[in-house]
Order: structure tokens, then C-alpha cells, then sequence
């Protein structure tokens, strides 16, 4: 089965500082058709002005990832952390038993494009940990890359859940491909640009879910930003 998720058919928020496009049911936009993919639950397109952000807030029992697009993005939270995340970059936050943090703009001239993701854990009231690490773009362009899975192997992002993201970066004419293991589903965001799936056209903030497909076959058409999640 292949599913889009057109991103024309999101959920919007539009607040002075911020314009937030949600594939999944959040906040005050609510879709029962749309309440996430396996333990996948949120997927954020978030601008946010120059100087604007969310101030402090808790969360709890939540993977929490955040890739930026385009500016830079600040964090700060309750275990310590401060830290400035640039595209390239992936944050990855266990909230666990409970985190405070807020996110920022951190350029009082240029606005930040980030994703803000959401996977439920499979364990409940674990530690709260941080981790962030940087992803060249050398090492994505033209294949799929490991960035985070439940294990930290080959040089990924640990996170307690058993759902595994992958990035790439493809040229017009690049192709990549992933194998979907058995009864799991895939879902593949395209962050930016336009590539096929498969042979359905996917352009920036289109979703796809699809299961019991063997195999994803993306081939840009132009420059793309996609990421892909296995879920079990």
C-alpha cells in the first residue's frame, strides 16, 4: 500500500512568529485520520521568525528530534544543555521522567526552518538524555544515511524506540533505495524538493506511507532533502 500525505493537506498554525505546517494531529489541529504512523506521532514544518521561538516547556515519555533545514535553531533545557543546531546537524531528546527546554531563533535577522519530530518510546519513564551530533552533507548526498536508530550503530543517534530514520540528499537523476523488512511500514517526508517514489511524484512537505512495497526506490527530480523511517 502507498499512501501520500499531501502537504497541502496538513494542519496549519500561524502565530506573528511562527508558521508551523503539522502531517500529524497537534495542538489545536486535530484529524483522527491522521494521528501518526506506527510510533511515529509528530512531524512539525516549523519557520520561526527572527528572534521568535518557544519559550520553556515540559515534556515527558517523548523521542523528540529536531533537523534543521535552513538558519539556525538554539536549545535549551532543564538537564543542562545549551546548544545551537544548524542544518547538517540532529538533535535527538529523551524526555523521559520530564524535561524542561525552550527553542529559539538564534539570528535576530534570519529566519530558522526546522522539523520538529516526534516518536514514542518503548519504554516509559526512562533517564532524560540529549544527544546532538552533525551529518555532512558529503555523507548523504546520493544514499541513504544511518541518523538515528535504536542501538547508536555505525555512528547514529541512540533513542529508545524501535523505529530507525534515515537522510538523503539527491541530485536530479540520483537514486536510492531502502528495503522495507518484513511487516514493517515505511514513511518517507521530503523536506525539500522533489523526487519519486516509487514513481509517484513527491514534492517538499508531501508525505508517503507505504507497507508491503519490498522496496522504496527515490530518484530525485530536483534537489531533495528526504528522510525515511522504518517502523516496526
Amino acid at each position: 500500500m502507498f499512501q501520500i500525505r499531501p502537504a497541502g493537506a496538513r494542519g496549519h498554525t500561524r502565530l506573528d512568529w511562527l508558521d508551523s505546517r503539522h502531517t500529524f494531529s497537534f495542538g489545536d489541529y486535530h484529524d483522527p485520520r491522521h494521528m501518526g504512523v506506527s510510533s511515529l506521532r509528530v512531524i512539525n514544518d516549523d519557520t520561526v521568525a527572527p528572534g521568535g521561538g518557544f519559550a520553556t516547556h515540559g515534556h515527558r515519555d517523548m523521542e523528540i528530534i529536531s533537523y534543521v533545514l535552513e538558519g539556525a535553531l538554539e536549545h535549551k533545557d532543564s538537564m543542562g544543555n545549551g546548544s545551537v543546531i544548524r542544518p547538517g546537524d540532529v538533535q535527538r531528546m529523551t524526555a523521559g521522567t520530564g524535561v524542561r527546554h525552550s527553542e529559539y531563533n538564534h539570528s535576530q535577522t534570519k529566519p530558522v526552518h526546522f522539523l520538529q519530530i516526534w516518536l514514542m518510546p518503548n519504554k516509559t519513564g526512562v533517564t532524560p538524555a540529549y544527544d546532538q551530533r552533525h551529518f555532512p552533507a558529503e555523507k548523504r548526498q546520493g544514499r541513504l544515511r544511518l541518523l538515528v536508530s535504536p542501538d547508536g550503530r555505525d555512528g547514529s543517534i541512540a533513542t529508545h524506540q524501535d523505529a530507525v530514520l534515515y537522510g538523503a540528499l539527491l541530485d536530479a537523476g540520483e537514486t536510492a533505495t531502502f528495503q522495507v523488512p518484513a511487516a514493517h511500514t515505511a514513511y518517507v517526508h521530503v523536506a525539500r524538493g522533489k523526487v519519486a517514489a516509487n514513481g509517484k511524484a513527491l514534492e517538499a512537505g508531501d508525505g508517503a506511507s507505504l507497507s508491503d512495497e519490498g522496496e522504496i526506490r527515490l530518484t530525485g527530480i530536483e534537489h531533495a532533502d528526504v528522510l525515511v523511517f522504518d517502523l516496526s
